[in-house]
């Protein structure tokens, strides 16, 4: 393993995402197998060299000392999200025919958006992945500002 696979700066801040996960090896083979990402370290916790970035996952569990009153679990009602993770990409239309081929459960096809190309997966945990192609961004066309445009 080489540092410069580990999410740690020599300097500055480096961002990454933590994912409380059911079953490691189960998102470890999603998001190295269907999305492509480098396994720096299988468990842990269980990190994914992602594009630019780094996945760190871990199962849940209660409150630690450096988070006394926090408890980690995977998400419970899917359909109520506070957070998710958003791919940006240069083909979503090969993106979406790849992952779809190796298992991936996307919510719609890609739709258009006037500003970029998108569409939504869930991993196996449910966490949910925002995929898009900016493309009228581009030009300087933007989203539409109505209650639709999240």
């Amino acid at each position: 393993m080489k540092r410069e696979d580990l999410p740690a700066p020599s300097e500055g801040i480096l961002l990454t995402h933590f994912l409380t996960v059911g079953d490691v090896a189960r998102s470890r083979d999603f998001y190295s197998e269907v999305l492509g990402g480098e396994v720096v370290l299988a468990e842990n916790p269980c990190i994914i060299k992602l594009a630019n970035s780094w996945i760190i996952m871990n199962p849940g569990g209660g409150p630690t000392p450096d988070k006394p009153d926090v408890t980690l679990v995977t998400p419970h009602d899917l359909n109520t999200v506070s957070s998710f993770m958003n791919l940006r990409v240069a083909d979503i239309q090969a993106c979406y025919t790849e992952w779809s081929a190796k298992g991936a459960e996307f919510l719609t096809p890609p739709i258009d958006r006037i500003a970029e190309v998108r569409c939504y997966v869930r991993d196996p945990d449910g966490h949910l992945i925002e995929v898009g192609q900016s493309t009228g961004l581009l030009k300087g066309i933007f989203a539409r500002t109505d209650s639709n445009s999240a």
